[in-house]
Order: structure tokens, then C-alpha cells, then sequence
């Protein structure tokens, strides 16, 4: 009897019907910290509707996003579609070596109308698939935040895309560490605004995207990361 309990609550935590309430589109805004809005997203980087979308990458092994296993399946992988919609251009500057994906190298694409949502996109690189680790990604939102600053961006959007290479990353501490990182950024610019050295930002939000399963998770570790900054 006890072996049953544990399978049937085993299968209650991962069950689809679980996330349900959370579909594609939807958004949450988590918090407001010192005038930009901190908000979760259910949504793929090539669909996500802002100014500057940011992605990650490791650096190239033969087919990373597209084997599954370790990557994530067509129908979950946000990076597959991003590639896909942007004419496999990010596997191409891969695989030439064009952009090699080491830990923070960053590359700006204009991406054509018609291909996806957001008016420009940054990769960002995560080195070593092997060598992962958690810790990075507060540089991620730090990069992100102030590349979103410097090109004048409303809103920027901000995918880990870890679950889609097939790194199985502990969702509430990367989401806590992007927005941790992002909103640093955000306080040192407001330091250097009022010290006269930086104008007034016109980026109001930061959206941090995750699937629909990692969607309340992410979350957790969102809202970690706004108690360690003032209202």
C-alpha cells in the first residue's frame, strides 16, 4: 500500500493535468522592483513579442538541439523553432565556427520581418555542455539586461534554453540567478543615473520565458530573487 502512495504521488507531481491552468501565452508578472516590471511568460523565443529577445547556447556538438534524447523533443524545444524560423541561421553560425558559443561570447542578429516575433535577438554562449553550472547564468541576466539597455529596448525577453539542449538544470535556481543578474544591472545603472552618468532607461520589462511544465517552478525562484531587492 505505501508503494502504491508513493507511485500515485509520483505520478500527481508530473502529471500534465497538473499545469493545465498554465498555457501558451500566458504571462505573470511576479513583481515590479525599482520600476521595471519582472514577468514570467509561457512562450518560445521565436514567438515571444519584445524588443530585444535573448537565447542561449553551448558551444556546438553535431545536431545538440535537434537529438532527442538529450535534447528536448520538436514540440517543446523553443530552440528548434527558433533555428527553424530564423532558416537554420543559428546551427549554421555554429557549425562554421562563426560564432563558437564560449561562456558569454554574444552575437546581435536583425532578424528578417516575417521570421519571428521579437525585433532583435542576442545569443548568448554557455560554454562546455559538460561543464555547466547554475552559477553562470546570473552573467546571463547581467549581459542580457545591459545589452537591452544600450540598444534603447522596451522590453527584452530572456530563455535559458537549457531544457531544450538537454541539460537537466534545476529550474528555480537559473531563473533565480537570470533575474538576480538582470536586476543588479538594473540597480548599478540606476546608480550611475543618479550620479549623472547614465539617462533614464526606456525598458520596462523583463520577461523571463519557460515552458508550461517549469512555469510555477521558475517561478519559485523568481520571486527568491525580487526579496533580495527593494520595492
Amino acid at each position: 500500500m505505501k508503494n502504491l502512495f508513493g507511485l500515485l504521488l509520483s505520478f500527481l507531481l508530473v502529471s500534465p493535468a497538473m499545469h493545465a491552468q498554465v498555457k501558451q501565452g500566458d504571462a505573470k508578472l511576479w513583481g515590479t522592483r525599482m520600476g521595471v516590471k519582472i514577468i514570467g511568460l509561457v512562450e518560445g523565443p521565436a514567438t515571444a513579442k519584445v524588443d530585444l529577445q535573448v537565447a542561449c547556447v553551448f558551444e556546438y556538438t553535431e545536431g545538440d538541439i535537434y537529438n532527442s534524447p538529450p535534447a528536448l523533443p520538436p514540440a517543446a524545444n523553443g530552440m528548434q523553432h527558433l533555428d527553424k524560423a530564423l532558416h537554420g541561421v543559428i546551427t549554421d553560425i555554429r557549425k562554421t565556427g562563426q560564432f563558437e558559443g564560449h561562456t558569454y561570447e554574444t552575437i546581435l542578429l536583425d532578424p528578417a520581418p516575417g521570421t519571428i516575433k521579437a525585433k532583435r535577438l542576442l545569443l548568448i554562449g554557455l560554454g562546455n555542455r559538460d561543464r555547466f553550472d547554475a552559477g553562470i547564468m546570473k552573467g546571463v541576466g547581467t549581459i542580457a539586461l545591459r545589452e537591452a539597455l544600450r540598444l534603447n529596448a522596451t522590453s527584452v525577453g530572456i530563455a535559458s534554453d537549457l531544457k531544450d539542449a538537454g541539460i537537466d538544470s534545476p529550474t528555480a535556481l537559473v531563473a533565480e540567478n537570470i533575474t538576480t543578474g538582470a536586476l543588479q544591472a538594473w540597480k548599478t545603472q540606476a546608480y550611475l543615473r543618479q550620479k549623472g552618468y547614465s539617462n533614464k532607461p526606456i525598458l520596462n520589462k523583463i520577461m523571463l520565458l519557460a515552458g508550461q511544465a517549469f512555469f510555477e517552478t521558475a517561478g519559485t525562484g523568481i520571486v527568491k530573487a525580487l526579496e533580495k531587492f527593494p520595492q
